[in-house]
């Protein structure tokens, strides 16, 4: 089997190299010299993390996950208290509710990443509250002019964007059937169980 390497999307354009669940597939030698990897290894230890490359250790180095944590701060700070009191047991409740929602199935289904059933409910749940969000906040921002359009805006856009990488993160996981990492994430030998 060859070995590969993980890099970001951006890098397609530079090594031009076929595009695989959202994920560039580099020759391993290209990037780190006497160090191999099989596909399967690197799927386990998830080793594309933006720009710079680090393993995903916890589901805290996940970017979908700090992008809807700090979205959920965001909603919270500036929608949800800025709403009328005559929304507390609907609007308010419903967004706050779901925007809350998203990164703890995020961190929830991490943990139960060697269960792909377990893994891809938790995953498709992240996505059906990220678009309760969208609709929340676009419910938001239309009835109530109090409502920072701009701010409503980004936070669509950035719940928008998670639904895709939930949707990428899910996709690309469908190829990982039950199997659970043995080896220290240092460890570049190709055994698992």
């Amino acid at each position: 089997m060859r070995p590969y390497s993980r890099k970001n999307c951006g890098a397609e354009r530079h090594f031009g190299k076929t595009k695989k669940f959202g994920i560039i597939f580099i020759q391993a030698r290209k990037i780190r010299p006497k160090v191999s990897f099989s596909p399967l290894v690197l799927s386990k230890v998830f080793v594309s993390k933006a720009m710079n490359n680090k393993p995903i250790r916890s589901f805290r180095d996940l970017d979908v996950y700090n992008n809807t944590y700090s979205a959920m701060l965001r909603v919270m700070k500036e929608i949800v208290f800025k709403l009328p009191a005559s929304e507390k047991y609907d609007l308010i409740d419903q967004l706050s509710r779901s925007c809350k929602a998203i990164p703890r199935l995020i961190a929830e289904g991490y943990a139960k990443k060697h269960q792909k059933a377990g893994f891809q409910k938790y995953i498709d749940d992240a996505m059906a509250e990220c678009n309760e969000t969208i609709v929340s906040l676009d419910q938001a921002r239309d009835l109530y002019p109090q409502i920072n359009r701009k701010a409503c805006n980004e936070l669509v856009e950035i719940y928008d964007k998670s639904v895709r990488q939930l949707y990428r993160l899910a996709v690309a996981w469908d190829s990982f059937k039950n199997s659970r990492q043995t080896k220290p994430l240092n460890d570049t030998s190709r055994e698992t169980l």
